[in-house]
């Protein structure tokens, strides 16, 4: 990318006092000058990038101001003017009585090359809004842009120049814009109208607006877009998050609106009730922020950026920066590298991966390590007494020890299977999914779902936003009067697992069969007449038993439960309803006292 600059500065040289002119003329920094600024009583400062130095110990007169208003064109009602057939802008400062007391003589340059960086944006045929401070080239850029339109790709340009600063003071255009067409505007608050006459009378595809800063100017840049016009334009804001919080220009990136949300999709999202979304598609398919002039922010889809930054995420833009010798790189903002979001480590490449969607964009409790003791005994502070256990109780506090050494052991591997995960390496699940696998629940329990994660030491983690969910866990019934739901995770390709009640069974047979621990032959656990072999209504009672004690203490709280006694064919029938769970049972004492216990997983 080759970059040439015309600038025509013997003129603008021309229309400053003599003694300000000769020390310009032989500055060695005069190619790189960007103003001159002349302030009645003050000594003439010229400014270079990063720097300015006085030009001159003799303050600016009165005369000095008229002489060069002289030299120049009419000032409009921004209090601009310009040099004939040049670039050059002059803008006058003036106090109450309206008279000029100080000059801003900017350089006007034509770069030819400068917009390289993105060139296949241009070429492309949607709408671009550049960002950027004042003086960081976006007028520069589009003077580029319009020739290129013009003159290289044969379509027809419109420029609106409000201040002529685009293509020159005077009726006739600088060469600058190439074969581009000019519609001046003969005072700056009828921009707007200008922009739609231009369409209505001119028949251009593409219009070329510099400075938008009116509601009136962006609703019709608007209807400039909806009636199929390539827009390209200027507006003053470094970020995109300026437009967001400026209620002027906000129609630009769609239009922002305070929506107050359901108790339902409130949760969902673990948000407000009042949040801010977009109103309407954004006026302009592309945002270029222009940081430096050799480094450009890109957005090329800004209908996602402004979704994700009203949601406070952080956009994945692009990087567009070009060296000395004109080579363009482009590079991706990431927070960090390698990119580490919600426990899971991402790469550039794509793996096969069934279950894997999107990343995930927030990180979630997984597992956490059982409570401490409470209380006195604890503390340390009462010291337990010794007493004599008879062997049976022996074997039931070895088993419970040895249940919650494996509790704490599969909760310590899941941490380290997470560690493992952030430091880069990936443990797959049985079906080649990344563990811990990211669920988003609909009409499920929440509080359920949790209390069957840890207890059953489940590699899961819960998200509020099914965008970065691998799967959907719904009610039956949900799934069935939700279209919306199924669309969503249709266009993300993300399965819906479904269960009939929102029941800790019904949720851990679910969970098990997603991350493929289950047999599929087994029955639900709710169907309790499978594991009955005869007709006593005793098999029936017991088995309610073992499914009451498994659903409301040994699952949500993580404690062993010791049932009623039962005759050794039921306590069979409550062996393989406990097995159902995934979780172990014994049988202890003598015949007729002899029950089952029922421990953690």
């Amino acid at each position: 990318m080759t970059m040439q600059n015309t600038d025509d500065l013997d003129k603008l040289l021309g229309i400053l006092p003599d003694a300000i002119r000769v020390h310009l003329e032989n500055h060695p920094q005069l190619d790189s000058l960007v103003e001159v600024v002349m302030d009645l009583g003050r000594r003439p400062e010229a400014r270079f990038p990063g720097k300015a130095e006085y030009l001159s110990e003799i303050p600016i007169t009165q005369a000095d101001l008229n002489d060069s208003i002289t030299r120049v064109g009419d000032f409009g009602g921004d209090n601009r003017a310009g040099i004939e057939r040049t670039l050059h802008r002059i803008s006058a400062i003036r106090n109450r009585r309206g008279e000029v007391i100080g000059l801003t003589c900017r350089v006007g340059r034509a770069i030819f090359g400068t917009i390289g960086m993105i060139r296949d944006l241009v070429e492309s045929g949607r709408s671009i809004l550049m960002l950027g401070r004042p003086g960081v080239g976006k007028t520069t850029a589009l003077r580029e842009i319009a020739r290129v339109l013009a003159d290289e790709l044969e379509k027809r340009v419109v420029i609106i120049d409000t201040s002529n600063e685009i293509a020159g003071d005077g009726d006739v255009p600088h060469p600058a814009i190439g074969r581009a067409r000019r519609m001046q505007v003969s005072r700056p608050e009828l921009q707007h109208q200008v922009m739609i006459e231009a369409v209505e009378n001119h028949m251009p595809e593409v219009i070329i607006i510099d400075e938008i800063g009116t509601e009136l100017e962006a609703l019709a840049a608007r209807t400039i877009a909806e009636r199929g016009v390539q827009l390209v334009g200027t507006a003053h804001g470094n970020q995109l998050e300026n437009l967001i919080k400026n209620p002027t220009l906000s129609d630009l990136v769609g239009g922002i609106q305070s929506v107050t949300l359901g108790d339902e999709e409130a949760r969902r999202r673990g948000s407000q009730k009042s949040v801010l979304e977009r109103k309407a598609p954004p006026t302009f398919d592309i945002a270029v922020e222009m940081t430096e002039r050799q480094k450009w922010v890109v957005h090329e889809h800004v209908t996602e950026t402004i979704d994700m930054l009203l949601r406070g995420r952080k956009p994945n833009s692009e990087v567009r920066t070009v060296n000395d010798d004109g080579e363009v790189t482009v590079t991706h903002e990431v927070l960090s590298s390698p990119e580490t979001q919600g426990g899971r480590t991402r790469s550039n490449g794509v793996r096969n991966n069934p279950l894997l969607i999107a990343p995930t964009s927030s990180q979630e409790g997984f597992f956490t390590p059982p409570p401490q003791g409470r209380g006195w005994r604890s503390s340390g502070k009462v010291k337990p007494e010794a007493v004599a256990l008879s062997p049976e109780q022996q074997t039931f506090e070895q088993m419970l020890d040895a249940s919650l050494n494996r509790t704490f052991d599969a909760r310590n591997e899941g941490l380290q299977n997470l560690q493992d995960a952030e430091d880069g390496e990936y443990i797959p699940g049985p079906n080649g999914e990344d563990l811990p696998l990211h669920i988003y629940p609909y009409g499920v329990s929440r509080h359920q779902l949790d209390q069957v994660v840890r207890t059953l030491n489940l590699p899961v983690v819960l998200t509020k936003d099914i965008d970065n969910a691998d799967a959907v866990l719904a009610l039956r019934s949900h799934v069935k009067n939700h279209s919306k739901l199924r669309h969503l995770a249709k266009s993300r390709q993300i399965p819906i697992h479904t269960l009939k009640a929102s029941s800790v069974p019904q949720i851990a047979h679910s969970l098990r069969r997603l991350l493929n621990m289950d047999d599929p032959a087994m029955p639900d656990a709710a169907e309790l007449e499978l594991f009955v072999r005869g007709d006593s209504e005793d098999e029936l009672e017991a088995l309610e038993e073992a499914r009451l004690a498994v659903e409301q203490i040994v699952i949500p709280k993580g404690q062993p439960v010791e049932l009623l006694p039962r005759s050794g064919l039921v306590r069979k029938m409550q062996h393989e309803l406990v097995e159902h769970y995934r979780l172990q049972s014994r049988s202890f004492g003598d015949e007729p006292n002899r029950r089952l216990r029922i421990y953690p997983a």
